[in-house]
């Protein structure tokens, strides 16, 4: 079982490792956890003075808050810290601007030979010091690597939001300004819903809620959850992903749909009597425009789960380790708002080149790796939900059980599956419509559709149902099924246009896939 934050923390700070590197955009709270160790006494209690230092501050005692400005320079910061006699935490503030190897001067290089120094002094000192560097993002040499333990800031879990938003509640109750309502359920749902953000945006989002309309509510969980989504989309990785569609807007997928709709509520504490997991997730690969996507958005509305767009393409950055570290700051990210749905479109496009050569100098290895073991030792109920079109371009690690609970094959539509995709589109589009009002779409009509669009997808079957309509609204006149005959009519399909591709990949899937699209046997 994973340690507690502060308890890891401190075990590191005991055992005398000279110099940590935490990674979190909380200055506030890091620094809050540290005070809090450094004047605790107990197991986990430091029992030392802390010291933060910032190149614009200088260094400040947090006890009595005095600050010396001469101590702005690192080199006279450093020569401090070996020459005090006194055990002592030093946290340096956004220190990794003098450790980008990109953009390294002469002063940076003298920098890194001061701590590589330093570091050796602290190692066989009988003085406990240790240097603790805080910084957003991770920024070490190749030649300090060995010498500085990492480590990372989790999000807050639940209990520290619950007690955040009980101090708010407090100091607004007493102003008079806000009204509250909220039940002790109201709060719990409140508090998940804050789930995956730093305690600062949860702070804001819940005075948000408040200043708002006055008073705090149950009705403030959506609210708080819109905020959320645009605070993710800063991230540029996940996007919350909101949908109206459900499993009856998916035509076939039948064994698809018996599936998900039998492991639905297995992440709640009921499954837990019978010793079930948390579904790790599906693969769906086929033939494109086939209603991959879709059920993704519709398995969201059958679980009643948020739905996270994971862009991997976005992961990638130009620096060394920025990949990895946007990865592993994602995948932290969904795991805190689990139980959640995590759908990565078209995997393949993110993930293909690790199945390659070393064209990116290992990056894309590297960023697959992370991902990779992820899916593999995730505890959290996040079930990830991967699609592909071309998955021959995946690597065979990805593919092994263990990774997915299955890999569904989507078909091309049989004559029945055509049919419900007819009667699904028609339900869409022509429901309340003036210009369908006299049409009756019957058993007949919808089998007679379906034998004349034998090969097509359901995305061609959508589009002839629309081109049929910009006909009729051209010509101003009422909608006809003879329309939609036309367009048949008029379709190449993409099975006649890419039968080597189809043909190729209705081969790959014999033997290595679960049919998405026939009863469940």
């Amino acid at each position: 079982m994973t340690k507690p934050f502060e308890e890891e923390l401190s075990e590191l700070i005991r055992a005398r490792f000279p110099i940590l590197y935490i990674q979190t955009f909380e200055e506030e709270r890091i620094t809050k956890i540290l005070k809090e160790l450094s004047i605790s006494g107990g197991k986990f209690g430091l029992n030392r003075p802390l010291f933060l230092w910032s190149q614009t501050q200088g260094l400040r005692d947090t006890v009595d808050n005095k600050v010396d400005q001469l101590m702005r320079s690192p080199f006279l910061l450093f020569e401090h810290i070996e020459q005090t006699k006194n055990s002592a935490l030093y946290v340096l503030l956004d220190f990794h601007i003098f450790l980008a190897e990109r953009n390294l001067t002469t002063e940076g290089y003298q920098i890194i030979r001061c701590i590589r120094d330093l570091y050796c002094t602290l190692r066989t000192s009988n003085i406990a010091r240790t240097i603790i560097i805080v910084s957003p993002v991770i920024e070490l040499p190749e030649s300090l690597q060995k010498e500085i333990i990492v480590i990372e800031l989790p999000l807050p879990n639940q209990k520290e939001i619950r007690l955040l938003l009980e101090r708010m509640i407090l100091q607004n109750r007493g102003s008079g300004d806000v009204s509250i309502y909220l039940t002790e359920s109201d709060k719990e749902l409140l508090c998940k819903a804050a789930l995956g953000l730093t305690l600062t945006e949860a702070e804001g989002t819940f005075a948000r809620s408040m200043v708002n309309d006055g008073c705090l509510e149950s009705a403030d969980i959506d609210y708080v959850l819109a905020q959320k989504q645009q605070i993710l989309k800063k991230s540029g990785a996940l996007e919350y992903v909101g949908s109206d569609f459900n499993l009856n807007d998916v035509g076939g997928l039948e064994n698809l749909k018996h599936w998900l709709a039998r492991r639905n509520q297995t992440w709640m504490d009921s499954a837990k009597k019978y010793n079930l997991p948390p579904p790790k997730g599906v693969l769906l690969t086929g033939v494109p425009g086939c209603g991959k996507s879709l059920s993704a958005k519709a398995v969201s509305s059958l679980w009643k789960l948020p739905l996270l767009r994971f862009d991997l393409g976005s992961v990638f950055g130009m620096y060394v380790g920025e990949s990895e570290a946007n990865m592993r700051r994602a995948l932290k990210s969904a795991e805190a708002l689990a139980p959640c749905i995590l759908w990565v479109d078209e995997i393949e496009k993110g993930l293909g080149g690790a199945a390659g050569g070393e064209g990116d100098s290992g990056t894309t290895r590297r960023v697959f790796g992370t991902f990779l073991t992820w899916m593999q030792e995730k505890t959290a109920p996040v079930f990830v939900f991967a699609t592909a079109n071309q998955i021959e371009h995946l690597p065979t690690e990805l593919l092994r059980k263990g990774r997915f609970d299955e890999i569904f094959f989507v078909d091309l539509p049989d004559f029945e599956e055509r049919k419900q995709i007819f009667e699904v589109h028609f339900r869409r589009r022509l429901t309340n419509s003036e210009v369908t009002a006299n049409i009756q779409i019957t058993e007949k009509i919808l089998s007679d559709l379906a034998s004349k669009s034998e090969g097509f997808i359901g995305a061609e079957i959508e589009q002839s149902i629309i081109t049929a309509l910009y006909d009729a609204f051209f010509e101003s006149r009422e909608f006809s099924i003879e329309d939609v005959l036309r367009a048949i009519k008029k379709t190449v399909p993409l099975s006649v246009t890419q039968s080597e591709y189809v043909n190729a990949i209705k081969q790959w899937a014999r033997q290595r896939a679960v049919p998405a699209g026939k009863n469940y046997q």
